[in-house]
């Protein structure tokens, strides 16, 4: 749905935002961009519906180079691109459904068809009854999902969505995510999402990327990812074990196991080791165990760590 293929940012004053960007979003699936502050997330979004001009790079969605794109072709694919922002960006002037409505009023849709899917909408978000609210009467949670409501108001096959969970608290954040979540599932939409949160991936996303000095510097389905040595993303996305201590004279092998764990576990018990802390989760869509295991024989770590590492 979404290719970025070396896609650059360099800003006036000499700054490098995006250095060669290559990313693929699939179709009808969450993918969440992940990166300290300054890596170039937001500016990566902005790419994407032309906010922000790139400096060189290509951005194809469903195969049309945006980038190219210009005046009324360009306002045409925009209308396909919902986008959420972190601040909400509501008109305060406004009632909910006034501001859902809004995208519609501008693309010259009927007063009366602009009310029926501003309430439609509302009811999407689980906001229909408060549809007369100004932003001033509603908690940060319910002002973001009337943004989420306008974002979908001109029925975009695509969702861009810039940090819009790190403004709210923790439970708030979570059932925006949910809401996020069922909008994919429901809408089939394409959802682009940028964050620094990996809890935010783990709850939500089909696939992850990791952003560093304006490349992506890893990038995979998280079932894939979490299975992956050396990966800087599974660190933060696999199951915590809590503080687990062993012996000074015993070794300790960190193993993540796909499949069939109960039973790979249990042979490795057999051959003399034992399974210090355990924990299972689902990531990605698929359940994933990480496990401790002990062993006093340092070959027989290095033998278990070989056999149960994905391949």
């Amino acid at each position: 749905m979404i290719e970025i293929r070396q896609l650059r940012k360099v800003f006036p004053n000499g700054v490098v935002a995006l250095d060669g960007v290559d990313l693929h979003v699939p179709a009808g699936e969450i993918t969440g961009v992940i990166g300290r502050s300054g890596t170039g997330k937001s500016t990566l979004i902005r790419c994407v519906n032309r906010l922000e001009e790139p400096t060189s790079g290509t951005v194809l969605i469903d195969g049309q180079d945006v980038t190219r794109m210009r005046g009324a072709e360009l306002r045409a694919t925009r209308r396909r691109i919902g986008m959420i922002f972190q601040q909400f960006n509501l008109l305060t002037s406004r009632t909910a459904a006034e501001n859902v409505a809004l995208p519609l009023e501008v693309a010259g849709v009927s007063r009366a068809q602009r009310r029926h899917r501003a309430h439609e909408l509302l009811e999407l978000v689980g906001l229909a009854d408060r549809a007369d609210s100004h932003p001033a009467q509603l908690s940060g949670g319910q002002k973001q999902r009337v943004a989420i409501a306008r974002a979908l108001a001109s029925e975009p096959a695509v969702l861009l969505s810039d940090e819009a969970t790190s403004a709210l608290d923790a439970e708030t954040t979570l059932s925006v995510l949910d809401l996020l979540r069922r909008i994919n599932a429901e809408l089939g939409l394409t959802v682009l999402l940028i964050t620094h949160e990996l809890d935010v991936v783990r709850r939500v996303c089909d696939t992850a990327a990791l952003l560093d000095a304006g490349r992506v510097v890893e990038h995979g389905p998280l079932g894939d990812v979490v299975a992956r040595p050396g990966s800087r993303l599974a660190s933060g996305l696999l199951p915590s074990l809590g503080r687990v201590e062993v012996a000074p004279d015993e070794t300790a092998v960190d193993v993540v196991l796909l499949s069939d764990a109960d039973e790979r576990l249990a042979a490795a018990l057999d051959d003399g080791a034992r399974v210090e802390a355990r924990a299972t989760e689902r990531i990605g869509g698929r359940l994933v165990t990480r496990a401790l295991l002990v062993t006093r024989d340092a070959a027989h770590a290095a033998r278990l760590s070989q056999e149960l590492t994905p391949a």
